[in-house]
């Protein structure tokens, strides 16, 4: 819960501020870029709502926020509204869950609605009003988990919805040595014919990625767009297993097409199949060189 005593300077005056247990991981600058920026180390308000959307838009980052270092002056009339707004829709059967989690240092995570049974793509918090949301949207019946940084609290939703949890083994750890379904090797997976996993270790030994429906690809820590450098990159400074492995499972990777890539940490990207593959090939020239 954020303390109004605790309140940053930074922030401009009115009724959403940061206050100064932000772990600036970026969740509500890209929730709400015109709300919140990066001030310092850590995020503030810049700019109050003044629309509807504006509102929206800041509240749901409020309940996003890792840490619950957002807060309101005023207790929120319009709080619930913004529960009932997540999952929120990115693409067709495609959602963001929010309610990041500081037990993955606030990761994204995903929800993909399938008539063949739904899949939730690494942990979010357990909070009940997304799970009472994930039940109306005819609940979970797996949980993929790209690594091993972002299973948050994967065995509450195993425990809630009875899902098979996916990881592969060589990322399976104690808290996680009861997953159902453990990966092996490091050839491609087809799990489904909507859904293809695919080995890219690097970033940690057994990390996956997921390829839905050849549209949206969910990358976990292996892959996101760069607002700095414009371009897709990979987080050199935080590689755990191997920098020359990674530069090989990009390689890999980018034979793949896909239109979005949806990453755990790191801002999402959008775009056409020949435009993602220019991308890619970009992405991994500026791999080598570092």
């Amino acid at each position: 819960m954020a303390h109004l005593t605790a309140r940053r300077s930074q922030n401009v005056d009115g009724d959403i501020y940061v206050d100064s247990s932000c772990i600036d991981c970026d969740t509500c600058r890209w929730m709400a870029p015109d709300i919140f920026t990066r001030d310092g180390d850590q995020s503030a308000v810049f700019h109050q709502p003044k629309t509807e959307a504006e509102r929206l838009a800041a509240l749901q980052a409020v309940l996003a926020c890792p840490t619950a270092s957002i807060g309101t002056v005023e207790p929120p009339k319009d709080m619930k509204a913004a529960q009932a707004s997540f999952p929120i829709p990115i693409t067709e059967n495609v959602y963001h869950c929010g309610y990041h989690s500081e037990k993955s240092y606030g990761a994204a995570s995903y929800f993909i609605q399938r008539p063949e049974g739904n899949l939730l793509v690494d942990s979010p918090r357990f909070a009940a009003p997304l799970v009472k949301q994930l039940e109306a949207l005819g609940g979970v019946r797996y949980m993929y988990l790209t690594h091993r940084d972002d299973v948050a609290d994967h065995q509450q939703f195993r425990d809630h919805f009875g899902c098979e949890r996916i990881l592969h083994t060589d990322d399976v750890t104690t808290d996680t040595a009861s997953v159902e379904i453990q990966l092996q090797g490091t050839d491609p997976i087809a799990f489904a014919p909507d859904l293809t996993i695919i080995p890219v270790p690097g970033h940690s030994k057994g990390h996956t990625v997921l390829l839905y429906d050849n549209r949206v690809l969910f990358t976990g820590d292996h892959l996101a767009w760069s607002v700095r450098l414009h371009q897709l990159y990979a987080f050199r400074r935080y590689c755990w297993y191997s920098w020359p492995e990674q530069v090989k499972s990009m390689e890999k990777l980018a034979g793949y097409d896909f239109e979005w890539v949806l990453p755990g940490h790191g801002r999402r990207h959008h775009a056409d199949k020949a435009a993602m593959a220019q991308q890619m090939q970009k992405c991994v020239d500026w791999m080598k060189t570092q």
